[in-house]
């Protein structure tokens, strides 16, 4: 057996949440909510498809974040990410105040969390020995 887990592992699951939580929506225009709103309106096939595939992901990725977590844990996560970003302002390394801006390291910061519940079983066990079943 080989651990189940690796650094590699840890980032894909992080880049997939994340990639997730953008192609939902984010600022730019190009996500599902301004495809699913731009004119013409209304439900395609393409459309529909696109949809349940990102409902499935947002269920995958919730339960398990919140099963491996739990409420506390992912409070606890996104603060930490949100104090994160909070010092680098402190400390000036980030400095715009755009709402676009703060909206994209919004949903960065859902993403990591996110990708960290995926996650975190498999780190859990890899480090106490102790697995996780439910």
């Amino acid at each position: 057996m080989n651990g189940g887990i690796s650094w590699g592992g840890v980032l894909a699951r992080v880049a997939f949440a994340i990639a997730l939580v953008l192609l939902t929506f984010n600022p730019s225009g190009w996500s599902f909510y301004h495809w699913l709103t731009a004119p013409p309106t209304g439900v395609t096939a393409l459309k529909a498809f696109a949809g349940v595939a990102l409902l499935i992901g947002w269920i995958v990725c919730l339960r398990t974040a919140f099963v491996a977590l739990g409420w506390l844990g992912v409070i606890l996560c996104a603060a930490l990410l949100g104090t994160g970003v909070w010092l680098l302002f402190d400390i000036r390394l980030l400095h715009d105040s755009d709402s676009n801006a703060l909206t994209w390291i919004a949903l960065v910061i859902v993403g990591i969390v996110l990708g960290i519940g995926l996650s975190w079983a498999l780190i859990r066990a890899r480090t106490t020995g102790q697995i996780e079943t439910q």
